[in-house]
């Protein structure tokens, strides 16, 4: 039962890191991006939660959120504009069939990574699609706000990943201070154009 209950929570997880993803892909609007990227953090900690300790899930949600604050202050200091990417692919249709391709080939990649590393499918898939969109992300955007965004993803499905394989308390440790070390970096690249025009 508890076996069944863990599995509906994991793939409940998985579905709300699929939506976000994608979402965070199509939508331009950057209050949503932050909260889309807050949900993405909540996905994660259900589904790290099976494998680390509460404690240590919690801490990662903590500082995932953390980062999304971080973001969102660095974005409401800037003057407020809708993202426009200058590069050729900024068409829905475009972003909508480049993230079908990618749940397409993480879902076959995440089969034999669950094989392989004998995880669940739930947390293969989840990761390794974290991975992609982040990586997508980052081929159609070159603003510092959705660059960082990007890696913010990569780096969630990473963490996935490497919670299901490895549970050291270090690296969990180490992966949360690059995910704070990621939205500073950020935020002083959102604010440095404004403060340069000053």
């Amino acid at each position: 039962m508890a076996g069944d209950v863990t599995s509906i929570l994991n793939w409940s997880a998985f579905l709300m890191a699929l939506v976000t993803s994608v979402i965070l892909i199509l939508h331009r609007n950057w209050r949503w991006a932050i909260g889309l990227l807050a949900l993405q953090y909540l996905a994660v900690f259900l589904l790290i939660q099976t494998h680390f300790p509460i404690s240590m899930s919690t801490a990662k949600l903590v500082s995932g959120w953390m980062a999304c604050v971080v973001l969102g202050i660095a974005q409401l200091t800037t003057i407020s504009k809708e993202d426009i990417v200058d590069s050729w692919p900024q068409g829905w249709i475009f972003r909508i069939f480049t993230a079908g391709i990618i749940i397409a080939a993480t879902f076959a990649l995440a089969l034999r990574t669950s094989a392989w590393l004998g995880i669940s499918m739930s947390t293969s898939w989840g990761s390794l699609l974290l991975i992609g969109m982040g990586l997508l992300h980052l081929g159609i955007s070159s603003q510092p706000f959705r660059v960082i965004l990007g890696l913010l993803t990569i780096l969630a499905g990473f963490e996935i990943l490497y919670a299901a394989v490895e549970s050291s308390t270090l690296v969990a440790a180490l992966l949360s201070a690059v995910n704070l070390g990621l939205a500073l970096t950020g935020a002083y690249f959102v604010v440095l154009p404004r403060e340069e025009r000053q």
